[in-house]
């Protein structure tokens, strides 16, 4: 089977060939014969009951500072011309993302898109996981100030961050008694309308945040990424370090309880991540760490994703 593949994502002359989700995506996608195209999220136009993408025929490759070899740009109709869409920008979950989510809607039933717009709109990443309330840490969404203050006060340290952010971006632990809590708030409320997201800080932090991939609800394997030291935060691109790591009895059963919903929503590439024994987050947008996870333990999730990729479309 041949598939001609749309991947709507940042600009793959800037990605990371060592470390980048995207590519390695793109580079199992093209050893299987698969025929891609690339294209920006402003490049998505509807036009009078078309939905088209301006892209670029593409061949991917593992040569630092040149990952792509781009053909001429051309005008794609994403319900005529592709077999599937893949939605890989990375976030912010701003508008710009629901709209393209809105667009991309648009193709159901006509083109395969993954992981399906519907439902990565209506379940960002620090949402999705309020759905499971016994696997996830002591959480507030809220921008009532006295509400945070008295979360804060129950739980004594906590950590805030915006509640679409990524990447690890506005993230802050706050102690009892923390004497920049106020101006924290204050910068954070003027900046946007929306909530906060606070959490019980976890201090099983220190031994890392579990990175879990799932393919179609189904758990494959981990990587752990440890903080360095002084740092809260385990993003890689901050400074995390990733390693090797088993799935724990504790990790299946978060991975059970919410497998049968991802699956449901169409949500076949996810992410989550894991802290000691409480899911954090539920990647959907551009989950990444799939070629640490190769590297470590020889499971090619990519492989695993295009197997599935490649029986949803024979279905259609």
């Amino acid at each position: 089977m041949s598939l001609r593949i749309a991947i709507q994502m940042d600009p793959l002359e800037a990605v990371d060939i060592n470390a980048d989700t995207t590519f390695a995506l793109a580079e199992c996608a093209q050893a299987r014969g698969h025929q891609l195209f690339v294209y920006q999220p402003e490049h998505l136009s509807f036009d009078t009951g078309k939905l088209l993408a301006r892209a670029r025929p593409a061949k991917v490759q593992r040569v630092e500072d040149q990952p792509g070899i781009l053909g001429d740009e051309q005008m794609l109709d994403l319900a005529d011309d592709v077999d599937v869409v893949l939605m890989r920008q990375d976030p912010p979950f701003d508008m710009a993302y629901i709209t393209a989510c809105h667009l991309l809607e648009m193709l159901k039933g006509r083109t395969l898109v993954l992981n399906d717009p519907e439902f990565v709109r209506s379940g960002p990443e620090k949402l999705f996981p309020l759905l499971f309330p016994e696997v996830i840490p002591d959480t507030l969404i809220s921008r009532d100030i006295k509400a945070i203050l008295d979360f804060r006060a129950r739980h004594k340290d906590i950590i805030i961050k915006p509640l679409y952010g990524n990447g690890g971006a506005g993230v802050f632990r706050m102690k009892e008694g923390d004497s920049n809590f106020s101006s924290l708030m204050e910068m954070f409320l003027e900046r946007t309308r929306e909530p906060l997201i606070a959490q019980a800080f976890l201090k099983a932090v220190s031994n890392g945040d579990k990175r879990i991939i799932l393919i179609d609800g189904e758990a494959v394997g981990a990587i752990n990424r440890r903080p360095k030291e002084g740092e809260t935060r385990s993003n890689l691109h901050v400074g995390g370090t990733a390693e090797p790591v088993d799935l724990t009895e504790t990790d299946r059963k978060i991975c059970d309880a919410i497998g049968p919903e991802l699956k449901r929503r169409g949500q076949v590439f996810v992410g989550i991540d894991v802290i000691g024994d409480k899911l954090t987050e539920v990647n959907v947008t551009s989950p990444t760490g799939i070629q640490e996870l190769k590297r470590f333990t020889g499971i090619d999730a990519a492989a695993i994703f295009f197997d599935k990729v490649q029986q949803m479309v024979a279905k259609s």
